[in-house]
């Protein structure tokens, strides 16, 4: 009789550490199926990071130019120098803060010429991408050396 006591406690107790094993192998294959749903989630058509992107670009690039223009002239450089310096350094910034925000932000066909004595004019052609949408946008605008 102690026999098959003993065998009927064995088989219940294998029955649970099977039950166990089936248990944490539903609970590891729903984990997985939670993070692979969360990565193939559908692009939100409402997102407007680039429209956001480029009118802070557009609100902040002729002023920050300028003011690094400033700086590089008082320090001793050329005019034309001076901003052709500070306008790629902008440049530079930009890029990266695209690769923060998520998006790419590049600045193309940049030029500088020198208008007269104490005016540099600077054009480009501004993109900004965030791997659905983009948008391009010709920038001009006028600095004083």
């Amino acid at each position: 009789m102690n026999t098959t006591a003993l065998q009927r406690s064995q088989g219940g107790q294998m029955l649970l550490a099977t039950g166990v094993v089936l248990l944490m192998s539903l609970l590891s294959m729903a984990i997985f199926g939670v993070k692979v749903a969360g990565l193939t989630l559908p692009h939100d058509a409402a997102s407007d990071d680039v429209i956001v992107t480029t009118e802070e670009v557009l609100d902040a690039i002729q002023p920050l130019t300028q003011a690094r223009t400033t700086l590089w002239v008082d320090g001793g450089l050329d005019g034309l120098e001076a901003a052709e310096l500070a306008f790629q350094t902008v440049h530079d910034d930009l890029l990266h803060h695209g690769e923060l925000r998520g998006v790419e932000i590049k600045l193309t066909d940049m030029l500088v010429e020198e208008i007269d004595a104490t005016t540099v004019h600077v054009t480009a052609e501004l993109g900004v991408s965030d791997g659905e949408a983009m948008l391009a946008y010709d920038i001009s605008f006028s600095l004083t050396v």
